[in-house]
């Protein structure tokens, strides 16, 4: 399966389902949350995690949050460069690299 037929897939769950499946991987679940307006969840979800996915998907959210300052110090922890798209690419970015590591 592409790139793009998984984050279209995704999105379509998310606009299909209320609930979260709990089989995603942290990183995806809190994707997923923040995607249905609950940045708190999200945050929850990966806030404690040590992993690099779960460090860009936190950096992206305290990029969202407006906190630059947390944020860098995340996307330093993901070893990935500090976002300079729009928060609606990046998360479209993360997700689909996301997804392409599910199998």
């Amino acid at each position: 399966m592409d790139e793009f037929t998984k984050i279209e897939q995704f999105k379509q769950l998310l606009e299909q389902e209320q609930k979260c499946p709990e089989s995603l991987p942290k990183p995806l679940q809190a994707l997923w949350y923040d995607k249905k307006g609950d940045w708190n969840i999200a945050h929850e979800i990966v806030q404690d995690a040590s992993d690099a996915d779960s460090a860009w998907v936190h950096a992206y959210l305290h990029r969202k949050e407006g906190d630059l300052k947390n944020a860098r110090y995340w996307y330093r922890r993901s070893d990935r460069s500090e976002s300079k798209e729009s928060l609606a690419q990046e998360w479209e970015q993360i997700a689909s690299y996301l997804l392409m590591k599910v199998k």
